[in-house]
This record gives C-alpha cells, sequence and structure tokens, in this order.
C-alpha cells in the first residue's frame, strides 16, 4: 500500500514541477525571442561594435531553451504515466531528467560565453567613450539601450536554464529518494 502511495507522491511532484519549469522556460523563452527579434530588426548606428557573436551565442542557447521546454513537457508526461499501471523505470525516469540537466547545463555555458561577448563588445565601446566633453568625433557613440536590452535578453535566457536545472535536480533527488 506505502508503494502506491508513494508512485502518486512522485507522479504529482513531476507534474507539478514539470509544469512549473515549462511555463516558467516558456514565458522566459517568449521574452528573449521579442527581445532578439526586436534587436535584429532594429539596425545598430554606424560606429557601434557589433554584438552579433554574442547575440548568436545567445540564440544557441535559446534553441536549446526550446529544446529543454520540449524535455519539461515530457517530464509532465512521464509524471502521468508514473500514476498508471504502465509506469516508466526509474532508469527511464532518470535517463529523461538526466538529459534536460545536460541541455541546460549546455544552455547555461552558451549564454554565459555570449555575455562575455556581449560585456566585452559593450566595455570596448564605453571605454572609447569620452565623459564630461561634447561628442564631436564619430567614434564617440552611446551604449543604445537595445544593446542593454541584449545583454538583458542574455540573462533572461540564462535564468531559464538555471530554474530548469534546480527543478531537474530536485526532480533526480526525488527520484532516488
Amino acid at each position: 500500500m506505502s508503494d502506491k502511495i508513494d508512485f502518486q507522491l512522485l507522479s504529482f511532484g513531476m507534474r507539478r514541477i514539470g509544469w512549473i519549469r515549462f511555463w516558467t522556460q516558456s514565458i522566459l523563452s517568449v521574452v528573449v525571442t521579442a527581445v532578439l527579434l526586436f534587436s535584429n530588426v532594429v539596425n545598430n548606428s554606424e560606429g557601434q561594435i557589433s554584438l552579433t557573436p554574442g547575440l548568436s551565442l545567445t540564440t544557441v542557447s535559446l534553441i536549446l531553451l526550446l529544446f529543454s521546454l520540449w524535455q519539461g513537457w515530457l517530464i509532465v508526461r512521464t509524471g502521468r504515466a508514473i500514476a498508471s499501471n504502465a509506469r516508466p523505470s526509474r532508469g527511464e525516469t532518470s535517463k529523461l531528467i538526466k538529459r534536460g540537466l545536460i541541455n541546460d547545463l549546455l544552455g547555461i555555458l552558451f549564454g554565459l560565453i555570449g555575455y562575455q561577448a556581449l560585456m566585452g563588445a559593450l566595455f570596448i565601446q564605453a571605454s572609447s567613450q569620452t565623459t564630461g566633453q561634447l561628442i564631436t568625433a564619430s567614434s564617440d557613440i552611446p551604449i543604445t539601450g537595445l544593446e542593454i536590452l541584449s545583454v538583458l535578453s542574455n540573462t533572461q535566457v540564462i535564468s531559464a536554464h538555471f530554474f530548469g536545472l534546480c527543478f531537474s535536480l530536485w526532480l533526480l533527488r526525488r527520484i532516488y529518494k
């Protein structure tokens, strides 16, 4: 009897955490996608340093986030299957969660490298500006809000992968409990 209760609790926990993970990452992926599309539509002014390498790595991290969304949906389905008689094995379930964990780690890695590229370009641009003087040279172009928004999109994608990582670790702990 206690096994049935344990499976019901595990099923409920996996479904709940799977949905929280799915919706958290969905909302953050919509924000990241909107910002990346907006930054690609609006052209940078002349003389600004290109943020393309950082935005490309952010896009790779976003693609990994979309795969992580699919993994979140699979976790919800696995949670439903655990409550039924045709439940997956502990090994299959842990393999699913570990695959999502690796995906989120790769997403964080690409996001952090993209963040370094974005901040490096913005640092070079900020350090070439003269302070306290009228802008007379064409190389003194200030950092725009769009560039800061690009950094924000990168931070959002890192946050989404971090939440997925935390939820995956909790689920893995719960399975082996």
